[in-house]
């Protein structure tokens, strides 16, 4: 085995519930003790962990950036996928937007026109573009008739979002839009068998800073809701933004 993916793996692996003695990282790993030294001090130049004296720590952001590094060298998705927190997988995803410039709200709640009620994991928007993301982790025994149900629950939700977006400008700051595209996206950390449904997509955590980078040239071809926003919406909106509390 690769060292770099097997120093790597067990640093995940024994940091879950924090900083640990380094020396524990070469016994784990079955890796000679002055080889496991030489790889966490370049991982330490590389700013992906810390060592004080003989404790390594490891912070959030660097258990993310740690993870993706290991399947870059090949690590097993589905290891890597358990060995993170789930809320570390959502912040890979915010971290991804905001790199682009979007805004970002997490486990946003909205009540539907017909009652009922819907979560969205992570809400993204730079204007003309509203993306809503489902988060999930993809098992290895996840069917087809499985990804398809999902996707479509997830395009059912964005659509009736999307119904009440206007209602939604207290919550997220859209008062200068004109018009909004709205994009359901379902994200795995693990790659799923479709990488498409009905024009859905589903996007591995790895593929999307390039999905991003490409969606302006994309925004078209692929599932989306449009919502035009009135002079109405937005004297309502400037309105509410601008009651005292």
């Amino acid at each position: 085995m690769n060292v770099e993916r097997k120093i790597l793996t067990t640093v995940l692996e024994l940091t879950r519930n924090g900083p640990i003695d380094y020396a524990l990282v070469g016994r784990s790993a079955r890796i000679p003790v002055q080889t496991a030294e030489i790889f966490l001090k370049k991982l330490q130049e590389s700013a992906l962990i810390r060592l004080k004296g003989k404790v390594l720590e490891v912070s959030p952001d660097q258990r993310v950036k740690i993870a993706l590094r290991a399947l870059e060298l090949n690590a097993d998705f589905l290891r890597v996928g358990r060995l993170l927190q789930w809320k570390e997988f959502e912040n890979i995803t915010t971290t991804a937007f905001e790199a682009y410039n979007y805004s970002v709200k997490m486990n946003f709640r909205f009540k539907a026109k017909s009652g009922k009620r819907w979560e969205i994991d992570l809400l993204a928007w730079k204007q003309p573009t509203i993306a809503t993301v489902d988060c999930k982790r993809w098992e290895r025994n996840w069917t087809r008739t499985a990804i398809i149900k999902l996707v479509n629950q997830h395009v059912e939700k964005t659509k009736d979002f999307t119904d009440i977006l206007s209602d939604s400008h207290t919550k997220i700051d859209l008062c200068a839009w004109k018009h909004a595209t709205v994009i359901p996206i379902v994200l795995s950390l693990l790659p799923s068998p479709l990488k498409y449904h009905d024009n859905t997509p589903i996007v591995s955590v790895l593929q999307l800073q390039s999905f991003l980078n490409e969606l302006p040239a994309h925004v078209n071809s692929l599932t989306h809701f449009t919502k035009k926003f009135n002079m109405i919406d937005r004297k309502i909106t400037d309105y509410n933004k601008s009651r005292p509390l």
